[in-house]
């Protein structure tokens, strides 16, 4: 356990969401992973996008993580967790967010960047009345560290040499 003035080692727990992704990519699936941590930097929650082979289309890496960590502590609330994700989350893992009382949400590779790489989901925020950057909770902002469009590149790279990488992309 850290202790209060102890920093909470953000970038770290970064590289290791992003070396996930890189990973789940590796192994045939699409590059986004999460990670929920609460206020001591203890991971709660791990989750990797399922949408494709669990034909499930929540099973997004956010909603995932938020679930493990739920059903692992016992509870359904996350007061001042953060949720560490690949991408920019969409509309539905920003609010899965929102919902779980998470306080701050963290991504490697924002929207943009994600759609030059054919993920582009910007259409799920027209759902939305304000975007979820401007919400007072959870605070959202960007958390780039070296490596953050690895998992993104190696996905484009194996789409582009044909290798089987499942129906089609949908994060």
């Amino acid at each position: 356990m850290m202790s209060a003035d102890t920093e909470i080692p953000y970038e770290q727990l970064m590289e290791e969401v992003v070396a996930s992704s890189l990973d789940h990519v590796l192994h045939g699936g699409i590059p986004f992973s999460a990670f929920v941590v609460d206020r001591d930097g203890t991971v709660l929650g791990r989750g990797v996008n399922h949408v494709r082979e669990r034909h499930d289309p929540t099973a997004h890496a956010e909603v995932e993580a938020i679930r493990n960590a739920c059903l692992t502590h016992g509870r359904s609330h996350l007061a001042g967790a953060t949720l560490l994700a690949s991408g920019e989350p969409c509309a539905l893992c920003y609010m899965s967010a929102h919902f779980a009382g998470v306080s701050q949400v963290l991504f490697a590779a924002d929207r943009h960047e994600a759609a030059g790489f054919g993920f582009d989901y910007s259409g799920s925020y027209n759902l939305l009345a304000h975007d979820p950057q401007l919400w007072r909770a959870p605070a959202a902002r960007a958390l780039k560290v070296a490596g953050a469009l690895r998992p993104f590149e190696a996905f484009r790279d194996g789409a582009r040499r044909g290798e089987p990488l499942g129906g089609r992309v949908i994060p």
